[in-house]
């Protein structure tokens, strides 16, 4: 099945009628009562999205230490009402955006090509703080335990109090770091361009150790039932000890894996790679499960949710796949290539798209059901918590969007 892109639906609220002034007055406490409750329903931040142990997760791309991209707590927005999303706020910052936005609690994170680290109000948009760092950072970052961590091109991981944005801790890497770190068990992994996989220790950053794979990782590390999961440019997806780092197994494909990153759900774990194929590998041994041909060039990470596995494409496509099969159940193409990672909450699929758009598909059909055009590229995978829809974009603002 092949879904064509539509154009957004026109989400401008009429005007008020001219009525009475007892009318007008009852209309308007009304409203005022009938905001507060949509905001108290709908906007207010939950610090603690899913009861998990404080000591092994939190807020990181691909929501889960897993990189599922799938919030399943999310129940406000849905098939049924997010053609209704409209622009909440934005909040500029000085350079392009490609990573994710990190939500927790009562606060969302960001990092800019404009070499700077910012934390806003997640219902308001307001700066709350935001800190210097000499480099572009492409990398999402990571909160855990009241600090929140961010790789950036000048070779460094980042420590920083979450709620003060006061530094912490700094690692030194020997390359660019566009991997987005993941902590897990006290540890945060992330990879760097000069080919090693780093396990450091989150509250001191001190070095546990460190795996050398064949080529840059740019690829964000995925962790399941005591495993580490990363792709290399090297052409090959490694499995390693989470505590020692050393190799479990290494597997093979035929062109690099940039950027794309592993997601692990019921024991297998996919990845996309340059080849323009999508892998499923057994988690444990490594062996082959299946593979699915796109287009192009997939940059794109895997979301896995309700037995699909959904990726973009340079082809320009977003697939969505059989998870035990890798049948392909459809296709939406958009304007352009699609290197965001997609995001999936209550059988809705958000994916960004280089043709400037935002959009929001029925995660069983394809069916375009929202979008929104941005003021360029949006390569940024979304952030959907709270009914609400946080993402980046190359014109340099952070967008959230709400019903």
């Amino acid at each position: 099945m092949t879904v064509e892109p539509e154009e957004p639906e026109n989400t401008t609220r009429p005007p008020w009628k001219v009525m009475g002034v007892v009318a007008l007055i009852l209309l308007v406490v009304l409203a005022s009562i009938s905001f507060l409750v949509l905001r108290g329903n709908n906007r207010l931040p939950v610090r603690s999205v899913v009861p998990v142990p404080a000591n092994s997760n939190g807020a990181m791309f691909g929501f889960d230490v897993q990189h599922t991209h799938f919030n399943p707590a999310e129940h406000t927005l849905t098939t049924e009402n997010v053609s209704r999303l409209v622009l909440d706020w934005t909040a500029t910052t000085g350079n392009v955006i490609i990573a994710a936005p990190t939500v927790a609690g009562d606060i969302v994170y960001i990092g800019s090509y404009d070499q700077r680290f910012y934390a806003y109000d997640a219902m308001t948009g307001k700066l709350i703080w935001d800190q210097y760092i000499p480099d572009t950072i492409g990398s999402t970052a990571a909160v855990a335990q009241g600090i929140v961590y961010i790789g950036s091109n000048d070779r460094h991981l980042y420590a920083f109090n979450a709620r003060t944005g006061t530094w912490i801790w700094s690692a030194t890497t020997g390359g660019d770091i566009w991997s987005s770190p993941t902590v897990y068990n006290g540890v945060v992994y992330a990879g760097s361009n000069d080919g090693k996989l780093y396990a450091f220790d989150a509250h001191t950053g001190k070095t546990i150790w460190t795996y050398t794979t064949g080529n840059q990782v740019s690829s964000s590390p995925a962790v399941y039932q005591g495993v580490v999961y990363i792709g290399s440019e090297d052409a090959h997806l490694y499995a390693l000890d989470a505590r020692t780092g050393k190799l479990r197994w290494v597997v093979p494909v035929r062109l690099p894996i940039r950027v794309s990153s592993p997601a692990i759900v019921n024991g297998v774990v996919y990845v996309g790679s340059e080849d323009g194929k999508v892998y499923a590998f057994d988690a444990r041994a490594g062996k082959t499960v299946w593979t699915a041909q796109t287009k192009g060039f997939i940059h794109s990470s895997p979301a896995v949710a309700d037995g699909i596995v959904y990726i973009g494409s340079n082809d320009h496509g977003l697939y969505a796949f059989d998870a035990r099969t890798g049948k392909r159940i459809w296709v939406m193409f958009s304007g352009n290539v699609i290197d965001s990672s997609p995001s999936i909450a209550d059988g809705v699929v958000y994916v960004g798209s280089q043709d400037h758009r935002l959009y929001a598909m029925n995660a069983r059909t394809g069916k375009i059901l929202w979008s929104y055009t941005a003021g360029d590229s949006i390569d940024s995978s979304p952030t959907i918590i709270n009914g609400v829809v946080y993402v980046g974009s190359w014109d340099g603002k952070l967008y959230a969007f709400h019903l």
